[in-house]
């Protein structure tokens, strides 16, 4: 099974030998790896690739994608994209009717405030917390909502108002010494938020390559509306996971204590106040890798599959939706059990 290659090791090289990928610093060899056991390289800071290592990793369709050392996206390397013509076209032109866009759209908010819901039923249930309850009881009825929509801003509206009542209940989902106060994207400006905007950044990227493999353009959405240079399909597809895998992990790192206070530190950038420190980073990464690669059953097909596996079969879920030979069902999202 393939796997991303993270490298953290600022001053690291990669270079190639033969049909291996060999990650060194100052001479010393820190890892090797097979090419065709490698579906993502992933970059934070100061790390150098040789145009050879490069060459390897494009001509095999291995993405090489760009962070900060505090998991800042910059951008991302892909080889040629695949010759889905057809299926693309037919995924603009899907976009642009309001009918069909909004179908697939409710049912990523449907998606993604499902998982929400069981998100908070199982801490309510854990915690033996009526706040957390009553969310729930909110988030359900905001879910009730996305199928009646008959417009994109009220389903925007929907989710909107659902995802607040997710976040304003945080504060009872977090043991001392966290505290949140709300979600803040740009720029996270506290811990909590530092660690889930930065397990999106990652999340995202995995979501990405997925949607590549599908044959889709990740810039032509349906509840992410065309912007430009935003993966707005990526984004889409990421909604329904965002509470299963990234949600859950900043809990279980920040109220096991894995990830602690001296873990953060100050930003050198004007629009970074606060960042995760680097050995902070090695250790939300692996624990976001233990979570990608966990193994579950499908709830549909019974299959042992792990949730990196759940992405790729998501995306070609929707590209089944989107085939131009017509006769495909609607679009599903994966909802939690």
């Amino acid at each position: 099974m393939k796997n991303p290659l993270y490298v953290l090791e600022q001053g690291a090289k990669l270079n190639r030998e033969g049909r291996r990928i060999i990650v060194s610093k100052d001479g010393e060899t820190l890892a090797q790896v097979a090419v065709i056991q490698v579906s993502q390289v992933v970059l934070f800071g100061n790390i150098q690739v040789t145009t050879p290592a490069l060459r390897l990793l494009l001509d095999e369709g291995v993405e090489v994608v760009l962070l900060s050392e505090a998991g800042r996206f910059y951008g991302r390397l892909v080889g040629a994209p695949g010759g889905h013509g057809a299926l693309r076209v037919n995924q603009v032109l899907c976009s642009q009717d309001l009918a069909i866009s909004l179908k697939i759209a409710q049912q990523m908010v449907y998606g993604k405030l499902h998982n929400i819901k069981v998100f908070l039923q199982r801490y309510a249930r854990r915690l033996d917390s009526e706040t957390i309850h009553l969310a729930a009881i909110g988030v359900d009825q905001q879910l009730q909502r996305t199928t009646r929509t008959i417009a994109h801003n009220s389903l925007m509206g929907v989710e909107g108002q659902g995802t607040a009542i997710y976040f304003g209940v945080w504060k009872a989902l977090l043991q001392p010494p966290w505290r949140f106060d709300g979600r803040v994207r740009r720029p996270p400006t506290d811990p909590v938020n530092v660690l889930l905007s930065f397990g999106y950044t990652v999340l995202l990227q995995n979501i990405l390559g997925a949607v590549l493999t599908a044959g889709l353009d990740p810039y032509v959405g349906f509840l992410h509306r065309l912007e430009y240079n935003r993966p707005s399909l990526a984004l889409d597809l990421m909604e329904e996971f965002r509470p299963l895998i990234v949600d859950s992990v900043v809990l279980r790192c920040l109220n096991n204590g894995i990830i602690k206070q001296e873990h953060f530190q100050p930003g050198e950038e004007e629009d970074r106040p606060i960042v995760l420190a680097p050995e902070g980073v090695r250790l939300f990464v692996r624990e976001l890798e233990t979570r990608f690669t966990q193994q579950f059953k499908h709830p549909e097909s019974g299959e042992q599959i792990t949730y990196r596996r759940l992405f790729l079969l998501q995306a070609y879920a929707l590209a089944r939706t989107l085939d131009p030979s017509g006769g495909a069902a609607p679009y599903r999202p994966f909802l939690a059990k």
